[in-house]
């Protein structure tokens, strides 16, 4: 299962991961957010001795949604040392993020 980041932690949980990092942007109101949510928990658990993963919801953390220019949720970014690597904004098969991590 996924954890969840938030403001406060987010240099400490994302950028300073010595592992690639995958966090989903998303929001309990949102639709399509409820349907990547158990995609991203499905990644968390095959990966979690590989990968961090986490959740941040936007309206209760929107320093960090702003200054990644979150406009469209879901969205999902993996971070590498700290710097954004790849990005999604919409529902994506699993495939596809697993593609982006390497696994």
């Amino acid at each position: 299962m996924a954890n969840a980041t938030t403001d406060a932690t987010f240099k400490k949980d994302v950028l300073e991961s010595g592992k690639p990092v995958l966090v989903d942007f998303w929001a309990p109101w949102c639709g399509p957010c409820r349907m990547v949510g158990p995609i991203i928990d499905k990644i968390s658990e095959k990966l979690h001795d590989k990968v961090d993963v986490y959740k941040l919801n936007v309206d209760d953390n929107p320093v960090t949604a702003s200054q990644y220019g979150i406009t469209g949720i879901p969205t999902v970014i993996i971070y590498r040392d700290g710097k954004v690597d790849r990005q999604f904004v919409g529902v994506q098969p699993e495939q596809v993020y697993l593609n982006a991590l390497g696994a």
